[in-house]
């Protein structure tokens, strides 16, 4: 490698490193209805974002009481993945549980 493709190269990755960003990050929504038990939501705060009981819980009343509770955040994609999988599990279960996903900020 001759000096000058050094120079280049040390300038490219330099430049690659600056231009790099933190991908937006969206808030994963869980919605109130009046026929979702109050279980079934622990339950999936619980397995599908890994929330302890008491965290469970604790989104849970916020959902009841206030219409909507965040049930965690995360990239676009890993987002998209986890409101499919609630979906899917409460419509096995016959819930009309909905999730939604809001960028966050």
């Amino acid at each position: 490698m001759a000096k000058d493709d050094s120079f280049i190269q040390d300038k490219v990755e330099t430049t690659d490193r600056k231009s790099l960003q933190e991908p937006p990050l969206y808030k994963v929504l869980l919605h109130n209805d009046d026929y979702t038990t109050m279980e079934f939501v622990v339950m999936i705060l619980q397995t599908v974002f890994r929330k302890s009981l008491d965290e469970a819980t604790g989104i849970m009343l916020n959902v009841h009481h206030q219409g909507v509770g965040i049930a965690g955040i995360y990239t676009r994609e890993i987002g998209e993945t986890k409101v499919e999988i609630v979906h899917r599990m409460a419509k096995r279960s016959h819930f009309p549980l909905r999730c939604s996903l809001e960028q966050d900020g």
